[in-house]
C-alpha cells in the first residue's frame, strides 16, 4: 500500500449538514430576526439539518402530520390544495427566507403540500422543539407570531384577488408582490426571474393559461413589461401601479407574500 497516497476527502450530504443561522444571510428575514446571540444558539440547537429538494419533489404532502417547519434558504416552493371538484389550487409561493408549514399548526396536519419548483434547499425545524423553545424566548414567539400573521395575509389576498379583482388587475398585482419580495431580498425589484410557470400563475389566480399568456403578451405591447422567458422586466413600474390605482409605495393590492 502506498503510504504517500491520500485518502479522498469524505463526501458530505447536504441532508447532513447541520444548519448555521448566525451565518446565514437570511437571518434577517427569518426566524432569527431581532434574536440575541445567546438566542441565536438557542434556535440553531434544534434545527435538525439543511435538506435539500430536488425540482418537482414534494416537501410535505396533503395530511401528512405536522413534523416540522421549513424555512426556505435557497430556491422556491408552491403550495397547493385539491378541491372538491378535483381541481388543483395553487395557494401560495414561498421565497428564501418565508416559512413552509405554518398553516398546519392549527390541526396538526398539512391542508395541502408543497413542492419545489427548482433544486432548493430548506432548514428543517422540527416543531414540538421549537414550540418549547418559544415559551422560553420571547423575541422567538414574536416572530413565530408575525410568520403566522403573514400567513392569514396571504390567504386575506388570495381571497381579494379571486373575489374583487379582474383577471387583468390580478396578474398585475401578483407581479408587484414578486417585485416587492425580490427587493425585500436585496434584489432588484424591476429585473427578476419568475421560478413558476405559466400555468402555475394561471393556478394560483384562478385563470385559464390562456390568458395568462396573454395577459403577459398584452401587457408586453403596451411597454408594462418585457418578457423572456422566466425573465420579467418591469419597464413602467409608475404605469403598472398607475392600472392597480395605487401609489408608488404600494398598496393593499400587493402587499404580503402570495
Amino acid at each position: 500500500m502506498d503510504k504517500n497516497r491520500k485518502e479522498p476527502a469524505p463526501v458530505i450530504q447536504l441532508s447532513s449538514i447541520k444548519a448555521a443561522c448566525g451565518n446565514c444571510g437570511l437571518k434577517d428575514l427569518c426566524l432569527p430576526l431581532g434574536l440575541s446571540s445567546q438566542d441565536l444558539d438557542a434556535l440553531e440547537s434544534i434545527v435538525q439539518r439543511r435538506r435539500k429538494v430536488k425540482r418537482g419533489e414534494q416537501l410535505f404532502s396533503m395530511g401528512d402530520p405536522l413534523g416540522a417547519l421549513y424555512a426556505v434558504r435557497s430556491g422556491a416552493f408552491k403550495s397547493s390544495e385539491l378541491l372538491d371538484d378535483g381541481r388543483v389550487q395553487v395557494t401560495g409561493f414561498h421565497l428564501s427566507g418565508e416559512l413552509l408549514g405554518i398553516d398546519a399548526i392549527g390541526d396538526e396536519r398539512h391542508p395541502g403540500s408543497a413542492e419545489a419548483l427548482e433544486t432548493s434547499e430548506v432548514c428543517e425545524l422540527p416543531y414540538a422543539k421549537l414550540e418549547t423553545l418559544a415559551r422560553e424566548i420571547p423575541g422567538l414567539q414574536h416572530q413565530l407570531l408575525r410568520l403566522m400573521s403573514g400567513e392569514i395575509a396571504r390567504e386575506g389576498a388570495l381571497l381579494m384577488m379571486l373575489g374583487k379583482m379582474n383577471a387583468e388587475e390580478r396578474l398585475l398585482a401578483c407581479l408587484l408582490n414578486f417585485s416587492q419580495r425580490q427587493q425585500r431580498l436585496g434584489f432588484s425589484g424591476t429585473s427578476f426571474r419568475l421560478h413558476m410557470s405559466r400555468q402555475d400563475i394561471g393556478d394560483y389566480l384562478g385563470l385559464a393559461l390562456e390568458t395568462v399568456s396573454r395577459l403577459f403578451s398584452r401587457f408586453q405591447e403596451e411597454r408594462l413589461i418585457a418578457v423572456c422567458g422566466k425573465h420579467v422586466e418591469i419597464e413602467n413600474m409608475d404605469g403598472l401601479q398607475r392600472r392597480l390605482g395605487v401609489s408608488a409605495g404600494g398598496s393593499q393590492h400587493a402587499r404580503g407574500s402570495l
